[in-house]
């Protein structure tokens, strides 16, 4: 007999590990089957986390998983505690699972300038993009106690929080409206080597599909945009492995270079941030 997908028992166990900052060798317990599934656990695991919800970080579901899934995306919460301002001199440390799973991921990060209506489920692009303050270059540093996350499937990481670990913010793209997504390039080198390259075209249908997609998404979760959040619309250079020690840099051309470390996380303190 087949047991049963438990969200709590998989949501209490995730935070648990991360709050520690340690590794899983394996998945608690059964994993999740569908996206429903894996957002169960990730709505548990919301509120259990000791921090506010600072944005949101967006995925890709792979091809031959969106035929199965339904979706083309994926979301995540990102958490204030884990959100760094960084600008083109800063070498921004970030701290990652030993023993888990933890990569880098250039991106194009939305900050809402205005509240999603309460209840409104269709987007548009253009409407989207009325709630949006500014544009960012900035860093996802993807990162979970459970080395083989990505590798279990997309409802796997919706159940540990979308395989975030926090937001690295960079400067804000002037004028990004009237420029074109063409025009927004960039490359991320880890320890001298480049091992991507892209663009916010890179990003399917670019980051305003994303946040189309996001809008919809979270206000079917009773979760609409706040003013304020931040967004992280999708791994624009791919999806690139670290460990602790390494030193990434994503060169965004005229909009900015960034630079983080990775080291070794620490358990978290007890209280607020």
């Amino acid at each position: 007999m087949t047991t049963a997908f438990a969200p709590h028992t998989a949501a209490a166990a995730f935070v648990a590990a991360r709050r520690a900052a340690r590794f899983l060798p394996g998945y608690p317990g059964p994993a999740p089957i569908d996206l429903a599934q894996g957002y169960a656990a990730q709505e548990v695991a919301i509120g259990l986390w000791p921090d506010r919800i600072a944005g949101w970080k967006i995925g890709r579901i792979p091809l031959d998983w969106e035929e199965t899934l339904g979706q083309p995306r994926l979301a995540g919460p990102i958490f204030a505690r884990n959100v760094w301002q960084a600008g083109d001199a800063d070498v921004t440390p970030f701290p990652v699972f030993v023993g888990g799973f933890a990569a880098v991921e250039a991106e194009y990060v939305f900050r809402l300038g205005a509240d999603a209506p309460s209840g409104k489920t269709a987007w548009t692009e253009d409407e989207a993009a009325e709630l949006v303050a500014t544009l960012h270059i900035g860093i996802e540093p993807a990162g979970s106690p459970l080395a083989t996350i990505n590798d279990l499937g997309p409802p796997v990481v919706v159940s540990d929080f979308g395989n975030n670990a926090g937001l690295i913010l960079g400067p804000e793209i002037s004028n990004w409206r009237a420029r074109g997504w063409d025009s927004m390039r960039c490359e991320t080198v880890i320890d001298g080597v480049r091992v991507g390259t892209g663009g916010a075209s890179s990003i399917p249908g670019g980051p305003l599909s994303a946040l189309r997609f996001l809008a919809s998404h979270l206000a079917g979760r009773g979760r609409p945009l706040k003013a304020g959040d931040l967004i992280s619309t999708g791994a624009s250079t791919g999806i690139h492995d670290i460990v602790a020690g390494q030193t990434a840099t994503v060169d965004f051309g005229r909009d900015g270079v960034l630079r983080c470390r990775a080291v070794a996380a620490t358990p978290l303190p007890d209280g607020p941030p």
